[in-house]
């Protein structure tokens, strides 16, 4: 309500657009318009919230809101105005106090949320609303807008602490004449100014620089929660009052210096904090947000550009150089170079033609071609990664959430401890004494430091093994797979290169080619395209006999009709079920083609060890973590490839529930297995291990069922995997280490007097610095 004097009358406004409207009329003489309202009072419009409304809307709800496989609905949201792991604990409390919502996770280094929800019990305009009611802000999270956004905030903070950078430089220099004045003498006249001068220089700095913490503090404790904001405020104010009474009643030494420094100190430490954690997000970011938002689509030769979420299966879309592919597809037209670094890590471009499939993140490095969309943007493969990312840095390790739970009681028994030892300097020294130590206490306290030991270095380890080409699904993944104690690795494309060659072949009889051709060609298994490359080789073309009723026998081949005949080709293991006697041996994987129970043709086949195997092996031996391989091979093919790599125990002749049940036996053995295979064959045994990695390039990652992807099927990123994880690892028991060290130190030094103010505020705020420096140290390394 606004209240105006107009001659002898009082006149009252709803708001100041009112107030405007009224002198308008009157300086046109229409003032009369109130005159004819009589007795009517005009209240103001009740404006629906626009703000929160679009949050609900269809276009808004198409681009930031996804459904997952549930039914329910999940955004990333961006959540201003969080300051330590408390802000972090507060949102998610009230979160998941909300009826509807089923996930709600909070990321404490990059101030990102994953929510789900049920959109049937609660809209995302409610979310939002309610974590505004708490203080704090939410958007979607659009790294596009990150950066406009992350200099906003950046600038807030940068005002800020100009204002106390120079009140406080200021103030030194006051206090350092104060200090001077009390060894040689100094008029309580003069003193008094220079004390006026301190409350000028000091009042802006704890009013507005400070506001980020009494504004964190307020609602904290308005959702009866204590924070670090109130820690530092409290301090802060503390020592301001007192100096306000020691300056009027002149008793006694200000405080003003300090109460600029405890402010300024944290204010800086915090600003350093926000960029050291801004390096860490920008890889994330830059792989998030690398996504083109539109496609230039070729219908009746009319080309048009098309929102990415509107290509359909089956679009032809023209790219030219330059240009990074937005979606999965197949060329239909031309070749180019393609540019796949930044999903393989390899820097050489590899060449596409017509027929080959392009992936979406790669980059068409030298001409225009058009390819035909295979996939909608939300299952292509750069989707898929993006998303994996997004949800990997809301998902808390086990020892983050026991971290968070401390840290969420750590501010209550520091203002308990404070509380007390002011009383007992109190009952030993002066008023003064007892506060000013009282104060220490609080600030000198670090839950920051606590809070941030987990995420900022799972932060930086994800987005490390990003660049290298390893994705973790989830953070927690990091802190399993680096407690891990045995890895067990399918042989077939995950040891080796999963192409095998044929190096023998024995004809028994003659046999029909073009029958053979037609049943390894229905079969996607290395072996029988193995077989399949051989016959190519030896013949142009193949006449097409119909086969019917093909079977794929689990880990043994294949058998199918051709009129009257029965044909089936496979290993040892399919003769004897088939009841066909065979005395070849060898070491190499054997396929043998049956013609109505009458062996035709023996090909004997090997496969190469991949590049790294025995680095990868040599590297796991050194860390002490025990090695298996498992494979559907005869005992002598395996016992070859498992001598070549360096393996010493190994598993053979298995099918698939053979390996899962070896799963299970490994678990009663205490051990925490890491499982490595291809995704599709040892399904059963991913699912059963700790960590499932499906070996696999492009678009046979096999994101679903595993828990690691590896961009670049390679060994060496299987190594880089486990690197990172311990590295991580490791850095987080440092950090988590440093920091309640320094609280143990720390507080009772403050507690026994030997910490003043000053000094309280400087290592509080250093203290989160070197967490986030130690943090940013994590690389791969050899």
């Amino acid at each position: 309500m606004i209240k105006e004097q107009d001659k002898n009358n009082s006149l009252y406004f709803c708001c100041k657009g009112c107030q405007g409207v009224y002198h308008l009329l009157k300086s046109e003489g229409l003032d009369s318009f109130y005159d004819k309202l009589g007795n009517n009072t005009l209240e103001p419009a009740k404006q629906k919230d626009d703000d929160l409304d679009r949050f609900d809307m269809e276009g808004f709800t198409q681009k930031y809101v996804r459904v997952n496989s549930d039914g329910f609905y999940e955004i990333s949201l961006i959540i201003e105005g969080i300051h330590c792991s408390a802000c972090v604990w507060l949102n998610e409390k009230v979160l998941h106090n909300q009826k509807g919502i089923i996930e709600a996770t909070i990321n404490y280094s990059n101030n990102k949320a994953k929510v789900v929800w049920e959109p049937e019990e609660i809209t995302l305009s409610k979310i939002i609303e309610n974590i505004r009611s708490i203080g704090y802000n939410a958007y979607p999270y659009d790294p596009k807008l990150q950066e406009e956004r992350a200099t906003k905030a950046r600038n807030d903070y940068y005002s800020r602490i100009l204002v106390g950078v120079f009140a406080t430089m200021n103030i030194m220099w006051i206090a350092i004449a104060q200090y001077a004045g009390y060894f040689t003498g100094m008029e309580q006249s003069h003193k008094n100014i220079l004390n006026i001068a301190e409350f000028v220089l000091a009042t802006p700095t704890l009013f507005y620089s400070g506001w980020i913490f009494f504004r964190g503090a307020w609602y904290g404790l308005k959702n009866r929660f204590i924070n670090m904001d109130l820690l530092v405020s409290a301090g802060a104010t503390l020592a301001y009052i007192y100096s306000i009474y020691a300056m009027l009643s002149k008793k006694g030494e200000v405080y003003f210096d300090s109460v600029t420094m405890i402010i300024t100190f944290v204010l800086v430490g915090k600003y350093l904090e926000i960029l050291s954690k801004k390096r860490a997000v920008d890889t994330l970011d830059k792989i998030v947000g690398s996504m083109p938002t539109e496609v230039m689509i070729v219908k009746d030769k009319q080309k048009s550009l098309v929102a990415l979420e509107n290509v359909q299966v089956g679009d032809i879309i023209e790219l030219k150089a330059g240009e990074k592919v937005a979606i999965d597809g197949v060329i239909l037209s031309g070749s180019a170079m393609f540019d796949e670094s930044s999903l393989t890590g390899e820097s050489e471009p590899i060449l596409k033609k017509e027929g080959d499939e392009v992936l979406s993140g790669t980059i068409c490095i030298d001409t225009v071609i058009r390819y035909q969309a295979t996939k909608v943007a939300n299952e292509s493969l750069l989707y898929n990664i993006t998303q994996m990312l997004s949800d990997a840095v809301t998902k808390k390790p086990k020892i983050e959430q026991l971290a968070n739970l401390i840290s969420g009681y750590f501010s209550i028994a520091i203002l308990s401890i404070a509380l007390l030892t002011f009383f007992y300097w109190l009952s030993v020294e002066s008023f003064e004494t007892a506060l000013i130590v009282a104060i220490s206490v609080i600030v000198i306290a670090c839950p920051c430091a606590l809070g941030l030991a987990t995420p900022m270095a799972t932060l930086v380890g994800l987005s490390k093994s990003a660049k290298a080409g390893v994705l973790f699904k989830e953070a927690t993944i990091i802190e399993t797979m680096a407690k891990a104690n045995l890895l067990a690795l399918d042989k077939t494309g995950t040891i080796t290169q999963g192409n095998p060659t044929v190096v023998k072949f024995k004809k028994i009889d003659n046999f029909d080619e073009s029958l053979l051709y037609r049943l390894v060609e229905s079969s996607t298994h290395p072996i029988s395209q193995g077989v399949k490359r051989f016959l190519e080789e030896q013949k142009e073309s193949f006449e097409e006999p119909e086969l019917k009723d093909i079977k794929s026998m689990q880990a043994k081949g294949l058998v199918a009709k051709s009129g009257q005949k029965i044909i089936a080709g496979g290993n040892l293991a399919l003769l004897d079920d088939l009841r066909i006697p065979c005395e070849y041996e060898s070491e190499n994987s054997l396929f043998i083609f049956v013609e109505d129970k009458d062996i035709k043709a023996i090909f004997e086949l090997k496969d190469r060890l991949k590049d790294g195997v025995k680095e990868l092996i040599d590297y796991l031996k050194r860390r002490k973590i025990d090695i298996v391989m498992l494979t559907g091979d005869n005992e002598k093919v395996a016992k070859k490839i498992a001598d070549e790599a360096g393996i010493k125990n190994f598993y053979h002749s298995l099918y698939p529930q053979d390996k899962a049940n070896l799963i299970d036996t490994f678990h009663k053995d205490g051990k925490i297995v890491v499982m490595a295979g291809d995704g599709i064959n040892d399904s059963i045994a991913l699912a059963k291990s700790d960590i499932a990695i499906a070996m696999g390039s492009g678009a046979d990652i096999a994101i679903e069922v595993s828990d690691v992807v590896l961009l670049d099927d390679s060994p060496k990123s299987l190594k880089d995997a486990f690197k990172i994880s311990q590295i991580t690892f490791k850095n987080v028991k440092q950090n988590l280490g440093f920091s309640i060290i320094y609280n143990l130190i720390a507080v009772p030094m403050a507690v026994m007097g030997h910490v003043n103010p000053l000094i309280a505020a400087l290592s509080m705020s250093l203290s989160s610095l070197i967490v986030v420096a130690n943090a940013m140290r994590i690389k791969l390394k050899d």
